[in-house]
């Protein structure tokens, strides 16, 4: 019986083990573009860091009205600080595989991306759906 406990046990072990070991490992030229990917990243974010200021305060302008003349400003120099640390993260860790697999650090990953407005489940943007509100509230 006692035999028959570790055959299972190996068994069971040996079935779990075997799909790590054929796995492929991933072509050269597709690592090599990532890697490379990420360095164009970390140099792009921290040459574009800077124009997070006119994004927050647009941003924070669009979303909250008039207070983001105040707090816009504030928040795109905290984020251009955030970008640029990002940005020299990647630059100087682009040959390792962090985090995921060389996936970005910072959302969106590029200065330019993210400035249009949040869209919804029903597929109108925040101001759409006020107007429609207000329209149905009439």
């Amino acid at each position: 019986m006692r035999s028959f406990a570790w055959f299972l046990a190996l068994a069971v072990a040996l079935s779990c083990s075997t799909p790590v070991f054929a796995q492929d490992e991933p072509n050269p030229e597709f690592v090599v573009e990532k890697m490379a990917f990420k360095l164009g990243r970390g140099v792009t974010n921290m040459a574009t860091a800077i124009v997070e200021i006119p994004k927050q305060s647009y941003i924070t302008v669009r979303d909250r009205g008039a207070v983001g003349y105040a707090i816009g400003p504030l928040k795109g120099i905290g984020m251009t600080l955030y970008r640029a640390f990002i940005g020299a993260t990647e630059t100087a860790f682009f040959l390792v595989p962090q985090p995921g697999y060389y996936d970005p650090m910072i959302e969106p990953d590029f200065v330019w991306k993210g400035w249009e407005p949040p869209q919804r489940a029903n597929g109108m943007n925040t101001e759409e759906a006020a107007a429609s509100g207000q329209r149905a509230g009439q």
